[in-house]
């Protein structure tokens, strides 16, 4: 059975308690950060702690599962914008600043970067995390994810909000920006699908996709079939092939 905890401690970006969970005894650390509006159980709730188990009994792995302050920031459409970029940027500290060093202690990964991960807009928090502090993290994985800010702001980001957007920032990135050849040494893994609740998604996908193309840094990205929904057993299957790869047997 997988080693499982849970934690509940103070936050000093955020000025209140964050909890979370961890699953796994041991292995490389990852980041997990849940879907939209949603909680740290999410991960385990709907069957991807169990798609992961081989890896995670194996101690091979072990996930920190995030808790999120989405309903005040992204979510928050009708409140203030810069209080919700400002939110969301106390949100990026607290994961930087507090949880990749808690998780790398308590792997016993002193120096190694750590994988990030998420579904929905977790792959969205995956994304901002990684593409804005790739000295940190080695893997990052997004399923169905989200690429850039405007989808939730309604319009061109700047600021904060151009700062929290992954295909924006790179876009502009200059060839000589030394993040660039950061990125080439990374595994920069997207999987989506092309069906029921994908559209927006896809999108946003095809376009970080040619944002990295065009600024030669490797990455794999795959379109999933028409069929291929955004639903939970969907992630189950394409988090299964992903690791196969990142962590065969």
């Amino acid at each position: 059975m997988t080693q499982v905890s849970y934690h509940r401690e103070h936050s000093s970006s955020l000025g209140h308690d964050m909890e979370f969970k961890v699953y796994g005894h041991g292995g490389q650390p990852c980041l997990v950060f849940p879907t939209q509006n949603g909680r740290f159980y999410d991960y385990e709730d709907h069957g991807m702690v169990e798609a992961l188990r081989p890896w995670l009994d194996a101690g091979r792995l072990q996930l920190f599962c995030l808790d999120s302050v989405d309903d005040w920031s992204w979510s928050d459409v009708d409140g203030d914008r810069q209080a919700r970029m400002e939110l969301q940027e106390r949100y990026h500290r607290y994961v930087v600043n507090e949880m990749v060093p808690k998780a790398r202690w308590w792997s016993g990964h002193e120096s190694p970067p750590l994988w990030v991960m998420g579904n929905s807009m977790g792959g969205f928090h995956s994304a901002i995390s990684f593409f804005r502090r790739p000295e940190l993290f080695d893997v990052m994985v997004s399923l169905s994810g989200l690429f850039e800010g405007s989808y939730f702001m309604g319009y061109g980001p700047s600021g904060l909000a151009f700062d929290n957007s992954p295909a924006d920032f790179v876009a502009n990135m200059p060839d000589d920006h030394p993040w660039l050849g950061m990125y080439r040494h990374r595994r920069i893994i997207s999987c989506v699908g092309q069906g029921a609740w994908e559209e927006e998604l896809l999108a946003s996908t095809r376009w970080m996709d040619a944002v990295l193309t065009a600024k030669g840094v490797p990455h794999e990205f795959e379109y999933w079939g028409h069929d291929v929904a955004h639903e939970w057993h969907w992630w189950h299957r394409m988090i299964r092939q992903v690791f196969e790869r990142l962590m065969p047997w």
